[in-house]
């Protein structure tokens, strides 16, 4: 069966057992269609990017599933009528990451990346656009300033 990733968010006003409740309620829908719930996540009540019906929080929770998509489709129609919820969003993925999810790691835990070494913020590293830069391509159009010659005005001898 594929796998997919469903991320939930309900209203702010909702309790955090009624939001953990509604995880349970839609692992049973998957259940009841021949789905399994791998793991369930509550990430708490996080803030929206843009308001979504008056509210500017909400209460964030994410599923991992092995269901077909018959499941799936019956999961999210009924997520769409329910009226605490107010966004569904299910992603088929090709494998399940194992532990937790990155929004449940600490800050601390999860990797950066490589930036690079800083250095002098001075110095020029390639891909900048400086004023050199613009200078050259004047050049390279013939418009650099320096070359030209001045035409003699009337009042200057």
């Amino acid at each position: 069966m594929p796998l997919y990733e469903h991320v939930l968010i309900a209203r702010q006003d909702l309790s955090n057992a009624q939001a953990e409740g509604l995880i349970e309620h839609f692992s049973t829908v998957l259940a009841d269609n021949g789905g399994t719930v791998r793991e369930s996540e509550y990430w708490g009540v996080r803030t929206l990017a843009y308001k979504i019906n008056k509210n500017r929080k909400g209460h964030y929770a994410f599923l991992r599933s092995d269901a077909p998509s018959a499941a799936v489709q019956e999961m999210e129609r009924l997520a769409r009528l329910h009226d605490d919820v107010m966004r569904v969003l299910t992603v088929r993925v090709d494998e399940h990451a194992e532990g937790p999810s990155v929004q449940m790691q600490r800050r601390d835990d999860r990797e950066r990346g490589d930036r690079g070494d800083r250095g002098d913020r001075g110095e020029r590293r390639d891909g900048d656009r400086r004023d050199g830069d613009r200078g050259e391509r004047r050049e390279s159009r013939g418009e650099d300033r320096g070359d030209r010659e001045r035409a003699p005005r009337g009042d200057r001898f």
